[in-house]
């Protein structure tokens, strides 16, 4: 293995230039398109030799991002899969967030530097997160992945390859309406929507089929952002070409007057459906700002879905690297939870989980006069100190399911020391290894602490894994096992609508799949606004439906939106192009 590249803030043996000792941006830190542009990336074949692949084992993409061949992937997956996962999750975050990308990228940085082979996966960013509030999604600062501007915008067309194929179902299910109707569909039960790569408030609900007979019937639609789309949870489940056409096949689209479901298989689609995902299957290889290789890849929707890199990407790495670190969204509540228990029945079981808390995250948590925004201001220990009782939660819950678990500080310029260091202290009292990530200035040499405790943990492992339900368990139990047990509720109180949901899956057979339960990420329960740790609540189901495909059952607890939109002043408007034609404004 290629030793790690040292970047450009960095003396040539490694040591730090820079005397600051927070992990975020400060005054006089380069933007995080200054760092991309002054990196100088490697050839993605030297990359991909990092991990004993042939350059015939990667189609390029221009030199600096490829995709794995079949062949090789192929290979792979049948390969032992001898490397250690970590997951990254966090704390309920604030709604900046907790810094999971960075933290996932920074520690395998760090992982490269004490001479390990190690490998971040992490997902696709969507067009509307960039274009919208969040802006950029590839890591920041010394911690981010390399071409950045591609890696966010257009990329290898995998989110677009999704998205025609999306479409292109919605299209043969509205020309066979259109052109007889054989299955009988019942137009006002058609649920696939289409999709859009790009936040539209204005599109969430539409009429189709206006203009006259040539038309087809008018009837409500409307549009999901593409990260929502089943399509794309499925791109990340499936093991294999043969899994993922016959997960498209199961794809419930509409319903026929009788009340039964109607397929893409039903309708003849799932070929074409699944001819347009054969090149978005394969895995994208990349490279982070210090050269350790990096797969992107998928982006399902972080709440109706998993949240996380395909399956693919995981076993493929896991067979190539010492060290594979992937990314779940939200906290251990939401995206850990389901790795658990949609993503690691699959053969990808973790090694070892990291925390990621941050001071803002804990002060929120710890105050009780707030707004659901303060998560900014001035020093106070005394609410970190409350706040602590929130991140215990979540580092329970992951171990309850079995998982050694690291927390990770992710250190911001407006931390006081003592408030740092009472997170330190309250770890090291609960026995929980626990160490300060500021990759986002310092790259990999702002996490080779944490980067130990991380492997040593992974190489210690579960002592057992146990997910929070069976599956043979009724679909009741399953929901309530994750209220109970992952969010702290006394009980779930379900509509009738959910009741007669649940029935009509387990009529249909589908009452053995996993549960994936919608819920605000801004808190262990389903009311945003209430933070810490709540008591005294119930979990309220409002909904559950099919999400065949996939292979799970998603069960909403409050209102969901698949199509963002757009804030008063979105990340769109910083965009722009250089006289050159490079694009500028895609920095956090």
């Amino acid at each position: 293995m290629c030793p790690p590249a040292v970047p450009s803030h960095m003396a040539d043996d490694g040591s730090q230039r820079s005397a600051s000792a927070d992990g975020s941006p400060t005054e006089g830190t380069p933007s995080d398109l200054d760092i991309a542009r002054a990196t100088d990336l490697r050839d993605v074949t030297d990359v991909a030799a990092d991990l004993g692949l042939a350059s015939s084992d990667v189609e390029q993409y221009g030199t600096g991002k490829a995709k794995l061949t079949r062949e090789a992937m192929a290979r792979l997956l049948d390969a032992d899969p001898t490397g250690k996962l970590v997951l990254v999750t966090a704390m309920t975050p604030t709604r900046a967030g907790a810094g999971k990308t960075v933290t996932t990228i920074g520690l395998g940085e760090a992982l490269a530097r004490l001479g390990e082979r190690s490998l971040v996966a992490i997902r696709e960013p969507s067009l509307g997160p960039v274009f919208g509030i969040k802006g950029g999604a590839a890591g920041g600062g010394y911690a981010q992945v390399l071409p950045m501007d591609d890696v966010n915008l257009h990329f290898t067309g995998d989110i677009h390859a999704v998205t025609a194929a999306h479409d292109l179902l919605a299209a043969m299910l509205d020309a066979h309406i259109h052109h007889g109707n054989a299955l009988d569909i019942d137009t006002e039960r058609v649920v696939w929507p289409r999709a859009l790569d790009v936040n539209d408030r204005a599109l969430r609900e539409v009429v189709t089929g206006l203009g006259g007979p040539a038309n087809g019937p008018p009837r409500e639609s409307g549009f999901l952002i593409t990260a929502a789309s089943e399509l794309m949870a499925i791109l990340c489940l499936a093991d294999g070409y043969a899994d993922l056409r016959e997960r498209v096949a199961r794809v419930v689209v509409a319903y026929d007057r009788d009340g039964g479901s109607v397929t893409a298989d039903d309708l003849g689609a799932a070929g074409a459906v699944t001819a347009l995902l054969t090149d978005a299957f394969r895995p994208n290889l990349v490279q982070t700002v210090e050269g350790t290789p990096a797969f992107v890849h998928g982006g399902p929707f972080a709440n109706i879905a998993t949240g996380t890199s395909s399956l693919v990407a995981d076993r493929v790495g896991l067979a190539l690297a010492d060290y594979v670190v992937t990314e779940v969204g939200f906290g251990a509540d939401l995206g850990a939870e389901k790795f658990v228990d949609l993503v690691a029945r699959h053969g990808v079981r973790p090694d070892a989980a990291v925390v990621v808390a941050t001071v803002r995250a804990l002060r929120r948590h710890g105050r009780t006069d707030h707004s659901p925004d303060d998560d900014e201001g001035v020093p106070d220990v005394a609410a970190v100190r409350a706040g602590l009782a929130n991140l215990d939660h979540h580092v329970e819950t992951l171990r309850s399911v079995g998982l050694p678990v690291v927390v990770a500080v992710n250190r911001f310029p407006d931390d006081a020391d003592a408030e740092v260091q009472a997170v330190l202290d309250h770890c090291e009292a609960a026995g929980a290894p626990v160490g300060v990530s500021t990759v986002y200035r310092d790259g990999g040499a702002g996490a080779t602490d944490l980067a130990r405790a991380v492997r040593d943990a992974a190489d210690r492992g579960p002592d057992h894994f146990t997910p929070v339900y069976d599956l043979d368990a009724p679909l009741v139990d399953k929901i309530e096992a994750i209220a109970t047990t992952v969010y702290g509720a006394d009980g779930v109180d379900f509509a009738d609508a959910a009741l007669d949901g649940i029935q009509r899956l387990e009529r249909q057979g589908l009452g053995d799949l996993p549960v994936c339960i919608s819920k605000t990420p801004t808190s262990l329960s389903d009311d945003p606004d209430r933070t810490g740790v709540p008591t005294d609540w119930t979990l309220s189901v409002r909904e559950v439906y099919p999400a065949a495909g996939a292979g799970f059952v998603v069960a909403l607890t409050g209102d969901v939106l698949t199509m963002p939109g757009l804030p008063a002043e979105p990340s769109a408007l910083d965009v722009d192009i250089d006289e050159d034609g490079r694009v500028t404004g895609l920095d956090w």
